[in-house]
C-alpha cells in the first residue's frame, strides 16, 4: 500500500512538472493563426491561449464569440487540439514559445479528410495587417449581396449586415440556407477584409468600397473554394425562400417517424411524451455550424419552457451511416449545450439524395440544415423554419427570437386538444 501511494505521488509530481514545463514553452495571450491556401489567400483568425487548473485552454476569437477548446494535449514538442465539434482537429509542432506549425484536419462525408497547412504566432496579434491612412468610408448597415458564378453572372443572393467602428468591422452574411456566423476584420483604405473560423467555417472575404458600393469582392473558403461577389446598400433587403420545405400536397401534415436515440432506444413522434404538446422537430447535424447556434438556442428555450407543454426532438443527419461514429460526434453537441431533449440518429447520411424520402416522406426535399418543423398540440405542422438566423446577425437574431416566442406562446395558449 505504501509503495502504491508513493507511485501515485510520483506520477502526480511528474504530471505537474510536465504541465509546468509545457506552460513555460508557450506564451499565453493572443495569437494570430493562418490556414494556408495554395493561392496565397490564407484564412486568418485569432485565438487566445490560457491556463486553467494547470491545463491549457484555447479560445477561438471571432467578433463577439469566444469558442472554448478544452481538448488540448501537450507532449514534448507537440501541441494537438481537437475542436469541440465538426470532427475537426489541429496537429502541430512547437518551434518556440511564440510559434507553432502543423496542419488542420477536417473530416468530410466522403471519408477523405481535408488537410490545410497551419501556422500561428504571437509576433503579430492583429487579424489583418493595419494600413496607415483614412478609410474610404463606412460599411455600417445592410447590403444586398450578390454572389457570382464562374462566368461572373448572378448566382445566389444574400444579405450583408456590417458594423464599422473606426477601422474595425464585424458582422455577418445571411443566405437562404443560413448565415456565416461571426465575421471580424477591418477597413484598410478602400478594402474591406473579414474572416471567420469555427472548426468548420474557414472563410476570408474581401471587397473594394467604391462610390458607396462593394465591388470586386472575393469569398475564399477552405482549401480551394472561391467565389466573386458584389453588394449595394439596401435597408429593405430581403431573401427569397429558396430553401423552403413544405408538407407534400395531399398529405395531412402529421409527421410520423421512429428512430434510435443516442442510447440506442427507439423513439417515435407518436410516443406519449409528445402527445398534447407543442413539438419542435429539429433537423440537424453535428457537422453544421448553424445547427450549433440553433442547438444552443433551443436547449435554453427547452429548459425554460418544457413545463409549459413544449417538447423538442432532433433528427440528426450525419456524415456517416455508422451509428457509433454519429453518436460520438453528436455527444459533443449534447454535452456542450446541455441538451436534455432527445437527439435521434436517422442513420441516413446528409449527402443521401433520398434523405427526405427515407426519413420524412410527407415533406418536400430537405434543402437546409438546420430546419425546424413546429407542430401544434394535435401533432399538425403549423410552421417550418428553413435555416437559422444566429447570434452573429445581430438585429436579425433578435427579430427571429421575438417571432419564434410569439408563435410558441400562441400555440401553447391553444390548450390541450386531440387529433381530429
Amino acid at each position: 500500500m505504501y509503495m502504491k501511494k508513493v507511485t501515485v505521488l510520483v506520477m502526480a509530481v511528474l504530471a505537474f512538472g510536465q504541465f509546468a514545463a509545457a506552460q513555460n514553452k508557450l506564451t499565453t495571450g493572443k495569437w494570430r493563426a493562418l490556414l494556408h491556401r495554395a493561392d496565397g489567400n490564407d484564412i486568418v483568425f485569432n485565438f487566445q491561449l490560457a491556463w486553467q487548473k494547470s491545463k491549457p485552454v484555447l479560445y477561438i476569437l471571432n467578433a463577439a464569440e469566444k469558442l472554448a477548446v478544452t481538448d488540448v494535449q501537450l507532449q514534448g514538442d507537440s501541441m494537438n487540439f481537437n475542436m469541440p465539434f465538426f470532427e475537426s482537429a489541429f496537429r502541430t509542432r512547437i518551434f518556440s514559445k511564440d510559434s507553432i506549425s502543423g496542419v488542420w484536419v477536417k473530416a468530410t462525408s466522403s471519408g477523405k479528410n481535408i488537410e490545410m497547412p497551419f501556422t500561428a504566432s504571437t509576433r503579430y496579434t492583429y487579424r489583418f495587417q493595419p494600413q496607415a491612412g483614412s478609410t474610404a468610408g463606412t460599411v455600417t448597415g445592410k447590403w444586398s449581396v450578390q454572389f457570382l458564378d464562374k462566368e461572373g453572372k448572378p448566382d445566389e443572393p444574400a444579405i450583408g449586415v456590417f458594423t464599422q467602428k473606426g477601422k474595425a468591422v464585424t458582422g455577418s452574411i445571411l443566405t437562404p440556407t443560413g448565415d456565416y456566423r461571426f465575421l471580424e476584420g477591418r477597413m484598410n483604405g478602400n478594402t474591406l477584409l473579414l474572416s471567420t473560423f469555427d472548426g468548420s467555417h474557414a472563410f476570408v472575404i474581401r471587397a473594394e468600397l467604391k462610390e458607396g458600393k462593394l465591388t470586386d469582392g472575393m469569398f475564399y473558403a477552405g482549401l480551394t473554394s472561391k467565389q466573386g461577389w458584389t453588394a449595394v446598400r439596401n435597408d429593405t433587403a430581403t431573401l427569397p425562400d429558396l430553401a423552403a420545405m413544405y408538407v407534400k400536397k395531399g398529405e395531412e401534415g402529421y409527421p410520423d417517424f421512429r428512430f434510435k436515440d443516442m442510447e440506442g432506444k427507439e423513439v417515435s413522434i407518436k410516443d406519449d411524451r409528445f402527445k398534447n404538446k407543442v413539438v419542435i422537430i429539429q433537423l440537424m447535424g453535428s457537422w453544421c455550424p448553424n445547427c450549433m447556434d440553433e442547438t444552443a438556442f433551443l436547449s435554453e428555450y427547452y429548459r425554460k419552457n418544457q413545463a409549459r407543454g413544449v417538447e423538442i426532438v432532433a433528427l440528426a443527419y450525419e456524415y456517416t451511416t455508422d451509428f457509433n461514429r454519429s453518436q460520438q460526434s453528436l455527444r459533443k453537441f449534447q454535452q456542450r449545450f446541455n441538451v436534455t431533449y432527445p437527439i435521434l440518429i436517422t442513420g441516413v447520411s446528409v449527402t443521401d439524395t433520398l434523405r427526405t424520402e427515407k426519413t420524412l416522406p410527407q415533406f418536400t426535399r430537405i434543402k437546409s440544415f438546420p430546419t425546424s418543423i413546429i407542430l401544434d398540440r394535435t401533432g399538425k405542422v403549423r410552421k417550418i423554419d428553413n435555416g437559422f438566423v444566429g447570434p452573429g446577425t445581430g438585429a436579425y437574431f433578435t427579430t427571429y427570437k421575438n417571432e419564434f416566442e410569439k408563435l410558441m406562446n400562441e400555440l401553447l395558449a391553444e390548450g390541450a386538444v386531440t387529433k381530429p
